[in-house]
């Protein structure tokens, strides 16, 4: 009898940790609010993290090395009663196939965020039904972190993710909270996800693929064939900027990678266009020129 228990103790916890699809840290910081210590701040962070790591995010099935390293940022700039302001940071990862190495994929604040909670309110995901913002900014950045990440592993692979995403943006517009419509600016989520799915931007999910699939994860075979890679997909997003310029998700994509980038391209063999890698770099991520005067 006992070993059926243990049986089915194991079945149930490896069937548990394959469901979870995130390893994600939530930190949710009051100290701008003047009152950091109410006790109504760290309920909303262990329910954040308990609803994050704990839903089942997609049916397919992930092992425990092969979880989504990522963390959200919230820092809390006003409150009244269960009314709250604040901004979000959404930040993601991912392992570099042969190597210890972690390439950062995702690194976005979105300012335009605020929520009603009261301390124990429970947290859940419904897909076709809007249940509060909250839930709604929290899981419109679980999706596209998924998809993003699928991406760097597969042509195209996010679709899926981005769709749901996009769900989430249409119900939650009946909540009428900022950062969900076409006239909420420039680095709102709708425009996020609108551009994520737009043929415009095409070759940022391209580019998202070739640099992390076929450049990072081939140095630790071929260092010299890894930097052409992400050379070339970096000539794909000077194509994009030359149809949009100064896109959001091209300042999204060096804001995760510029340091990086300057790192891949400052040590071992040498990169034998470095002179047009460092004009294309200056061409659509001005912003950056400290980093590039890094390469050699």
């Amino acid at each position: 009898m006992r070993k059926i228990f243990n049986f089915i103790l194991f079945f149930l916890l490896v069937q548990l940790s394959s469901a979870q699809q995130l390893n994600c840290e939530i930190i949710v910081n009051a100290e701008q609010a003047g009152q950091a210590n109410l006790s109504v701040f760290k309920t909303l962070e262990r329910a954040l993290n308990e609803f994050v790591n704990q839903t089942t995010w997609t049916e397919r099935k992930f092992q425990p090395h092969e979880r989504i390293n990522c963390s959200m940022f919230i820092t809390i700039t006003s409150f009244e009663g269960e009314s709250f302001n604040g901004t979000i940071q959404v930040q993601s990862s991912r392992p570099v196939y042969g190597t210890s190495m972690i390439t950062p994929v995702f690194n976005f604040n979105d300012e335009q965020f605020s929520f009603n909670y009261r301390e124990y309110q429970p947290l859940n995901y419904s897909q076709n039904t809007y249940t509060s913002n909250l839930v709604s900014v929290v899981s419109f950045y679980v999706y596209t972190v998924l998809g993003l990440d699928a991406d760097t592993f597969a042509p195209e692979g996010g679709t899926t993710f981005y769709e749901e995403a996009n769900r989430i943006v249409t119900n939650a517009q009946q909540g009428n909270s900022q950062g969900w419509r076409g006239s909420d600016g420039q680095r709102s989520r709708f425009r996020l996800n609108t551009d994520l799915l737009a043929n415009t931007y095409a070759e940022y999910r391209t580019a998202l693929y070739e640099y992390h699939r076929l450049g990072l994860d081939v140095m630790h075979e071929d260092v010299l064939a890894g930097k052409n890679m992400i050379a070339e997909s970096l000539e794909k997003l000077k194509v994009m900027n030359n149809r949009r310029s100064n896109s959001l998700l091209l300042r999204t994509f060096f804001d995760s990678k510029a340091d990086e980038i300057s790192s891949v391209y400052s040590g071992g063999p040498p990169y034998e266009d470095t002179a047009e890698l460092i004009e294309t770099l200056n061409s659509i991520a001005p912003r950056y020129a400290r980093n590039w005067r890094n390469i050699q």
